[in-house]
C-alpha cells in the first residue's frame, strides 16, 4: 500500500484528491450534524450517524469497463432512523437521539450488521437486500387481504417474482437500561460474540444474544462522588486478543486490562502515562491532557491516543512515555484562554490509523485535518471545504501562520474559524480512501491516480 504522502523537491505533497462531496445539506441544522463515521471491514460500505438519530449508509460503486475511474465513489445505500428522543421520568432527564458511535460486525452472510448507540441504548441493526417477492398465496389475494375460504377451489404453489431492489434495516437487538451515565464508546470483541460499552464511570460487557443482562468489567465510581477525580473517555478491545482491552481517562492516562486476571478489571495490567513537564504547567494543563480517543493499531502492537493538542503513539511494551508525539495544532497554545471561554477546549477529536499503521489522521479547526507519516516523519494539513469539493480536484496543503509576515498561501491563526471543526474521520481498511465529516457535510478523498 503506497503512502498517501510523497516527496517533491523536499516538500510533503498530499496524494489525495476529492472523490465526491457526498452530503451537502446547506445551512447546518442541529439534527443534520454528523456525529460519527465508520467504514465496514471491507471498506465497501461507509456509515454515518447524526445528531438527529439517523444512520446513513453509503455503498462503493463497482468498477465497470466503461467507467474505470468511477471506482471509489460512494452513493447512498440505505437511510434509517436508529434512535428517537426519549425521556427518563425517574431522573427528569431528556435522552438525546444523537448517534454517538457506530461499529460494524464482520459480514457472515448476505446481510450486514452494525451496532449504533446514543447516550443510553445500544442497538444491533440488520441491513439486508430484497429483490424478489412471493406471489400466488392461497389464503391471501395480491393485496395481502384474507380470501374467503369458500371461494378457494384450486391449490396454488407460491412463486418468487423479481422486484425493484429494496434495502431494509431492521433492529435485531436492543441493549438498554445498563448505563447510568452517557455512553462514549462501543467496541466489538475479536471473538465476535461479545462487545463492550463504556460510559463515564463504568464499562459493561455484553453478549450479542443476551439483551437483558450485561457484566460490569470496570467500575471507577467512588463511594463518595465528591471524591471523583477522573472519568472514562474512551475504550477499545484489542484487535486480536479477546481478553485484552484499553480505556483512557480525563487525566491523560491509559489502562490496559486483562479479563483473564479478574472478572472485575478495576486493577489494570499496564498503566501508560507520560510525566508532565513542570515548565509547561498551567491552568489548562489538566483540561488539554484529557484523552478524547484511543485506538489500537491494526497489528495490535501500538496504541494511539488523541488529546487536545497532540496525537501520541504508545508501544504496549513501554508504559512510561509514548514512542511518538505529533503536534496537531500547537499554534493554539497561545489561544487556550479564548478557547476555554467559548468551550472549544472541551471538543473531542478522534484519530484513525491507515490500513498499514504507517500514517495517522486526526482533525482540527477551520475544517482542517492533519496527517502524519510515521516512517518519513512528514506531516500535512488539508482542508475539507466546498471550494475544493469538485470531483478529481487535488487537495493543496494548507499552512497556518503564527504572527510575523504571512505568505500568500498561508492563513493567520487569528482568522481561524473555530465553529468549523473536523471531529470525526475514518480511513478505508486497506486503501488510501478517507472520509471526513465537516459539520453536516461528508467528504470522501482518495489517493490520486497517476
Amino acid at each position: 500500500m503506497k503512502s498517501p504522502m510523497e516527496t517533491k523537491k523536499g516538500k510533503a505533497v498530499c496524494g489525495f484528491h476529492n472523490a465526491e462531496s457526498l452530503v451537502e445539506l446547506g445551512w447546518p441544522t442541529m439534527p443534520d450534524i454528523i456525529s460519527t463515521v465508520e467504514f465496514n471491514h471491507t471498506g465497501e460500505l461507509l456509515a454515518t450517524g447524526d445528531k438527529g438519530g439517523r444512520v446513513v449508509i453509503f455503498q462503493r460503486e463497482q468498477e465497470s469497463k466503461n467507467q474505470v475511474h468511477r471506482r471509489g465513489e460512494y452513493n447512498v445505500y440505505s437511510t434509517f432512523q436508529s434512535h428517537e428522543p426519549e425521556f427518563d421520568y425517574l431522573k427528569s432527564l431528556e435522552i438525546e437521539e444523537k448517534i454517538n458511535k457506530i461499529r460494524w460486525l464482520p459480514q457472515q452472510n448476505a446481510a450486514y450488521f452494525l451496532l449504533s448507540t446514543n447516550d443510553k441504548t445500544v442497538k444491533l441493526w440488520k441491513v439486508s437486500e430484497r429483490d424478489k417477492r412471493p406471489e400466488g398465496y392461497n389464503l391471501k389475494d395480491e393485496e395481502g387481504r384474507l380470501r374467503d375460504p369458500a371461494t378457494i377451489t384450486t391449490l396454488r404453489v407460491p412463486v418468487l417474482r423479481p422486484m425493484d431492489l429494496m434495502v431494509e434495516a431492521t433492529p435485531r437487538r436492543v441493549f438498554a437500561n445498563a448505563h447510568t451515565y452517557h455512553i462514549n464508546s462501543i467496541s466489538v470483541n475479536s471473538d465476535y460474540e461479545t462487545y463492550m460499552s463504556a460510559d463515564d464511570l463504568r464499562i459493561n460487557l455484553w453478549n450479542f444474544e443476551i439483551t437483558n443482562q450485561s457484566f460490569n468489567i470496570v467500575d471507577i465510581k467512588p463511594a463518595n462522588m465528591e471524591e471523583l477525580t477522573e472519568v472514562i473517555t474512551a475504550a477499545e478491545f484489542h484487535p486480536h486478543h479477546c481478553n485484552t482491552f484499553v480505556y483512557s481517562s480525563s487525566k491523560g492516562t491509559i489502562r490496559l486490562c486483562d479479563m483473564r486476571a479478574s472478572a472485575l478489571c478495576d486493577r489494570h495490567t499496564k498503566f501508560f502515562e507520560e510525566p508532565e513537564d513542570p515548565s509547561n504547567r498551567s491552568f489548562f494543563s489538566e483540561i488539554i491532557s484529557s484523552i478524547s480517543d484511543v485506538k489500537f493499531s491494526h497489528s495490535g502492537r501500538y496504541i494511539m491516543t488523541r488529546d487536545y493538542l497532540t496525537v501520541k503513539v504508545w508501544d504496549l511494551n513501554m508504559e512510561n512515555r509514548p514512542i511518538e508525539t505529533y503536534q496537531v495544532h500547537d499554534y493554539l497554545r497561545s489561544k487556550l484562554c479564548s478557547l476555554y471561554e467559548n468551550d472549544c477546549i472541551f471538543d473531542k477529536f478522534e484519530c484513525v490509523w491507515n490500513g498499514s499503521d504507517s500514517v495517522i489522521m486526526t482533525g482540527s479547526y477551520n475544517n482542517f485535518f492533519r496527517m502524519f507519516d510515521r516512517n518519513t516523519k512528514r506531516d500535512v494539513t488539508l482542508e475539507a471545504s466546498r471550494e475544493n469539493s469538485k470531483p478529481r480536484a487535488i487537495l493543496k496543503p494548507r499552512k497556518v501562520c503564527v504572527g510575523g509576515k504571512r505568505r500568500k498561501d498561508e492563513i493567520s491563526v487569528d482568522s481561524l474559524d473555530f465553529s468549523k471543526k473536523i471531529l470525526h474521520t475514518a480511513w478505508h481498511p486497506s486503501e488510501n480512501i478517507i472520509a471526513v465529516a465537516a459539520t453536516n457535510n461528508l467528504y470522501i478523498f482518495q489517493d490520486k491516480v497517476n
